[in-house]
């Protein structure tokens, strides 16, 4: 009976919990504005985690996105070797941040969405 689930989807979960409590608890630096791990994607052999995140800073500021994941991927080596403590693995994959604009795009959509439907109740 084949698995439900890939070894790599259980501990890709695993990571996107772990390091979220991470961040939120143990990463000191101001200069990260509110992340939110979205997903985690695994390669094959486990040795690499892409981590895609959202960065939550006001106004949308680019250059403070871009700073704050310039951070996360500075700390990626600290962050790995706390993940490692939690984790019952062998070898803790290497951390890649990414990130990730669905929800800027989504909220794009969305107001497209309802100006579209604005228009045509006034038509």
């Amino acid at each position: 009976m084949p698995a439900e689930f890939s070894r790599a989807q259980r501990l890709g979960e695993q990571i996107q919990r772990d390091l979220a409590l991470l961040i939120q608890r143990e990463l000191k630096d101001p200069r990260v504005g509110m992340v939110t791990v979205n997903f985690v994607e695994l390669s094959k052999d486990l040795s690499y985690a892409d981590v895609n995140v959202t960065v939550l800073v006001p106004d949308d500021a680019e250059e403070k996105i871009v700073e704050s994941m310039a951070v996360l991927n500075q700390a990626s080596s600290f962050l790995r070797a706390e993940l490692g403590r939690g984790l019952k693995v062998r070898k803790v994959p290497l951390l890649r941040f990414h990130y990730d604009d669905s929800l800027k795009r989504g909220s794009h959509i969305n107001s497209l969405i309802y100006q579209a439907l604005k228009n045509d109740q006034h038509n």
